[in-house]
């Protein structure tokens, strides 16, 4: 099971309705987890979340936009990797699922790479996909 729904509580009326998945959707690389951790501790979030989601753009027209957040959102799919939290969107979950989340801090073409089974191709710079 990649996700499945949170038990109902007192709670659940106050706080965001989110289900927790496992790896098979996204996972996260032991590099990729300590630059997560480093980045949410700089922002003085240590207990947030990274936030995985594709949108229309690029030269193939899908990317990944991720950013650090609090909380999961209402509807989010969260998975933890790696002691990281990871949330994705059910629409982005369509395209991340079996994705690998990668981190070098080379200096060409380092950052985070995304390693995507679901990709039919890809632009040169790496930056977009089409699935």
């Amino acid at each position: 099971m990649i996700a499945g729904k949170i038990g109902a509580s007192s709670a659940a009326a106050v706080a965001p309705g989110f289900r927790v998945g496992d790896e098979r959707l996204i996972k996260l690389t032991d590099s990729a987890a300590r630059k997560v951790t480093s980045l949410l501790g700089k922002q003085g979030r240590p207990q947030g979340v990274l936030r995985v989601a594709v949108v229309g753009g690029g030269c193939s027209g899908l990317q990944y936009k991720m950013d650090l957040q609090d909380q999961p959102q209402n509807r989010d799919i969260l998975v933890e990797s790696a002691g990281v939290r990871v949330v994705v969107d059910p629409k982005s979950a369509l395209y991340v699922t079996g994705s690998e989340l990668d981190y070098s801090d080379a200096l060409t073409e380092g950052g985070f790479k995304v390693k995507n089974p679901n990709a039919a191709t890809s632009c040169s710079c790496g930056e977009s996909f089409s699935a």
